[in-house]
């Protein structure tokens, strides 16, 4: 059973339809300024707030909302937005469906790096002539989007690529030499599907390795210098997600959580969960 709030459609009024474009401050205006409870998406969600007070909940770690950001929120992710004051920007929603009408390869979206399905998700925070541009770009997709001219969605995939494209050139990664960028991204994309697929499991590093058919360090090695984060890391985090969310919204026990994510005791996984999080479980879920 599904324990979190899932928005399945991109659009309420026409399921067809798999990409939306909405104002902040119209989202505000029509919630009355209460905030939505802790939700998830089968879809992407890109936030682009030029202005904003409050604060935006993604996986358990709390951002604060200020000027110039753009949040990238995965389909799974579990956010929740809390406004002091309205938000003035858009929220961009699309399907995997709509990148492919697109011709955009899911493959791009893992590349570039810009969403996370899991570990720390901060706001990409840009200048104002930065935001500007990207401004413009939603602008015109919210041009497109309510106008009836032909190949409306043709012309909203151009831009949304523009705008993705815009914001990985402003992310601070490392700089690496072409071939070696295509080559590790083909190996971070594989390593993050198998983690997706295999957290409960496989615990180590060395279990990845041994199923992409390298050694532990030449995995370390690429994940680390492409995204920052060691594949332990990585690993741990996905766990650590996936505990967060069965402690916060499921009625399981912490013994049946830890049979669930694969602890052979559930001392093992209080004592993993500590050493991640800074808490025990128990205290966590005293605390959310």
């Amino acid at each position: 059973m599904d324990v979190v709030k899932t928005y399945h459609n991109v659009n309420k009024a026409d399921g067809s339809l798999s990409f939306g474009i909405s104002r902040m401050e119209d989202i505000h205006k029509k919630r009355k300024g209460l905030a939505d409870e802790p939700h998830r998406h089968d879809y992407y969600t890109i936030l682009v707030v030029k202005k904003g007070k409050g604060v935006h909940l993604v996986d358990f770690k709390t951002h604060p909302i200020a000027e110039n950001q753009v949040f990238f929120i995965s389909p799974g992710q579990v956010h929740q937005l809390k406004e002091e004051t309205s938000s003035f920007g858009y929220s961009i929603v699309f399907s995997a469906q709509f990148l492919a009408m697109n011709h955009i390869m899911v493959d791009f979206i893992d590349d570039i790096n810009l969403f996370n399905d899991f570990g720390n998700t901060p706001p990409l925070m840009v200048s104002e002539p930065e935001m500007d541009r990207i401004l413009s770009y939603a602008s015109e997709m919210e041009f497109y989007y309510r106008s009836q001219d032909t190949y409306k969605f043709e012309a909203i995939g151009a831009l949304l690529k523009l705008l993705l494209i815009a914001c990985h050139n402003l992310c601070s990664l490392t700089q690496l030499d072409s071939q070696t960028m295509e080559v590790g991204a083909v190996l971070v994309r594989n390593f993050k599907q198998l983690v997706n697929e295999k957290f409960k499991t496989w615990h180590h590093t060395s279990a990845y390795a041994d199923a992409l058919h390298i050694t532990p360090d030449h995995l370390n090695r690429v994940v680390k210098s492409l995204t920052g984060k060691t594949s332990k890391e990585h690993i741990q985090s996905r766990i650590t997600i996936a505990a967060k969310r069965l402690l916060y919204f499921s009625a399981l026990s912490q013994k049946e959580i830890a049979f669930e994510l694969g602890f052979s005791e559930p001392a093992n996984f209080s004592a993993f969960f500590k050493s991640c999080t800074g808490v025990s479980p128990s205290k966590f879920k005293e605390l959310a």
